[in-house]
């Protein structure tokens, strides 16, 4: 299993109530804050939801 870093790209603001609880609980609440993961289904189904305002990297 491998790890996987995410970075908060966009703002939260003004996106739908699902979106801000999904960045919540992969432990984003800044713009640049970067938080390291396992790299399992559950956080990549997260990731994918809010692909649009994170980027990935492997860790």
């Amino acid at each position: 299993m491998g790890k996987i870093k995410v970075t908060q790209l966009k703002s939260s603001i003004k996106r739908p109530q699902r979106q801000k609880r999904t960045l919540e609980a992969l432990g984003l609440r800044k713009i640049g804050q970067e938080v390291v993961h396992n790299d399992t289904a559950n956080i990549l189904g997260m990731i994918n939801k809010v692909k649009h305002l994170v980027s990935t990297e492997e860790a």
